[in-house]
């Protein structure tokens, strides 16, 4: 993977006909087998389809399309996961972690665009619920791994091998409320600094409907 600068989308430019348009002509133009033995994803050659599992649910981007959808529904996804399961398997690659962690700062590029991270991830995500178990019931629902970090912590894989922990802390006399996003250290041959910002908006709106569906 080359290391170019990555931009940080932002309310102006973060628009998905171009990137939708751009990454569908370099999809449409690769081979989908080498895809596949680069990424480490799997492809089915009768359905020209890839599987992805994203946040525990199997998705199948179609060669030559880059059309996405959720294989247990057949709903389409929104573009921004579109726009992520392009990248990766043109891009990025699946392989096995150590077991650590790290922080979006060291990741390539991170400290470069750490601010503009954590307004769109970190501190939305601080403020997202009005406490630790309304946060860790919304985990719960989507189906996280508790942690013992912070009043609440939990681990979620994003795709296959790849993971996440979401820790928040409630706020008190002194402080608000905090929170910190960490990611397997196998994560950036996978995803850029771009690409994280894309995995944080979606990992935290699906936390979001799972409180609303838990609220009920």
């Amino acid at each position: 993977m080359t290391e170019e600068k990555p931009q940080i989308a932002t309310p102006q430019n973060n628009k998905t006909r171009m990137p939708i348009e751009h990454y569908s002509a370099e999809f449409a133009k690769a081979d989908p087998l080498e895809l596949s033995k680069r990424c480490g994803v799997p492809y089915d050659g009768e359905s020209q389809q890839f599987t992805v599992r994203v946040i525990g649910r199997p998705v199948l981007v179609k060669w030559p399309e880059m059309q996405t959808s959720y294989a247990d529904t057949g709903e389409a996804t929104k573009d921004n996961l579109r726009i992520l399961m392009g990248r990766l398997l043109l891009e990025g690659q699946l392989v096995p972690g150590t077991g650590k962690f790290i922080p979006y700062t060291q990741v390539p590029w991170g400290q470069t665009y750490i601010q503009a991270f954590t307004g769109r991830c970190i501190k939305r995500l601080a403020f997202m619920f009005k406490d630790a178990g309304s946060f860790a019931n919304a985990c719960e629902e989507l189906g996280g791994k508790p942690l013992s970090e912070g009043d609440a912590s939990y681990e979620f894989e994003f795709v296959d091998g790849e993971f996440v922990r979401l820790t928040v802390w409630e706020a008190d006399d002194e402080f608000p409320p905090s929170a910190q996003i960490m990611f397997s250290d196998n994560i950036p041959l996978a995803f850029t600094a771009e690409d994280l910002a894309t995995v944080g908006d979606i990992l935290l709106g699906e936390l979001k409907a799972a409180g609303k569906r838990v609220a009920k």
